[in-house]
């Protein structure tokens, strides 16, 4: 639900004290009001928008009937919805900013890396061995996105411009042009596109996950699709929660996977005794492919208040049903 204007008007702002001083001097710009901290206390009363990466349990608890709008700093927002009711009527947005240009970066940064055998050089350098290691084009090959929102999209346009096919993998199929940045969309899940999507994961030479986490999507990553591939190298950008890790495990010692890069984990962060460590053939890289920037957070949210000021439901709105 928007806030109206006069409802609005009134909201105190709440932001989290992890927000950096510049940050919350802009967004005090941006509403032409002082900003009070977000903590664990129960807020005086009044209605309340409030900006940060999680939800307080007191305000969730007892102040939920005057949340107005929490404006996300991160992308994936499946933390704040798992952690309880969302309150009725409160308005969610979340920020992207460039994060669909950034993780569009990592892949390809790592899709280059590897055709040009890079993490084997590495290992040859600390052994001081000299061999030369024939490289690969990627013009030509195939890779298939899983998700074909803004990141998955931003994703296949950067490795389309290198002359990747790129399949986008979607939750139904699509009719007519895809859109940009893919060749073609495939639905996921469906009868009549089944078949279809073996055979693209079986020719794929990369499978990058760009989804969210919902119930529809935890373990969508599993023994079927994995025993699909045939030397695949699996690029995980999405959530982890949407990796069967142990099917993921099978696929890498028998060989139907080649290699596996994983920035997320259902469990952040991996203890040191974590068996995510020992998969073989694999990098874990913290959860970093697409760090949200100060002016990330700024942007979005000038034209998530813009949008709400103007009576418009935001373009970054989350559907608190779906998840994202």
């Amino acid at each position: 639900m928007v806030p109206g204007p006069e409802l609005l008007a009134r909201a105190r702002l709440l932001v989290a004290p992890e927000l950096s001083a510049s940050l919350v001097r802009e967004v005090e710009r941006i509403t032409g009001r002082g900003a009070e901290p977000l903590g664990d206390g129960e807020p005086a009363g009044g209605p309340l928008l409030c900006v940060g990466a999680a939800l307080p349990g007191a305000l969730r608890a007892t102040a939920a009937d005057r949340l107005l709008w929490f404006h996300s700093v991160n992308a994936g927002t499946d933390p704040l919805l798992a952690a309880g009711p969302w309150p009725a009527g409160a308005l969610l947005t979340r920020t992207v900013g460039r994060m669909g240009e950034r993780i569009a970066q990592y892949v390809l940064g790592w899709v280059l890396a590897e055709c040009q055998n890079v993490p084997e050089y590495a290992a040859q350098h600390a052994r001081a061995e000299w061999r030369r290691l024939p490289s690969e084009l990627v013009a030509g090959q195939t890779a298939l996105v899983y998700g074909t929102g803004r990141i998955g999209g931003a994703v296949a346009g950067l490795l389309r411009s290198c002359g990747v096919r790129t399949v986008g993998v979607g939750r139904t199929a699509r009719t007519g042009a895809p859109p940009p940045g893919f060749d073609r969309v495939i639905g996921a899940g469906e009868d009549a596109e089944a078949e279809a999507e073996a055979e693209e994961l079986a020719g794929a030479r990369w499978v990058v996950g760009a989804l969210p986490s919902t119930g529809a999507t935890e373990g969508f990553f599993g023994a079927g699709r994995f025993a699909a591939l045939r030397g695949a190298t699996f690029v995980n950008v999405g959530r982890g929660a949407t990796v069967d890790l142990g099917a993921l495990e099978g696929a890498l010692r028998g060989g139907g996977v080649r290699r596996a890069v994983l920035d997320v984990l259902a469990e952040e962060p991996a203890a040191l005794g974590d068996p995510v460590w020992r998969l073989p053939r694999t990098v874990i890289t913290s959860h970093s492919a697409g760090i949200t920037a100060d002016e990330d957070v700024a942007v979005d949210f000038a034209a998530c208040w813009e949008a709400v000021r103007e009576g418009r439901r935001p373009g970054l709105a989350v559907d608190v049903e779906r998840g994202y």
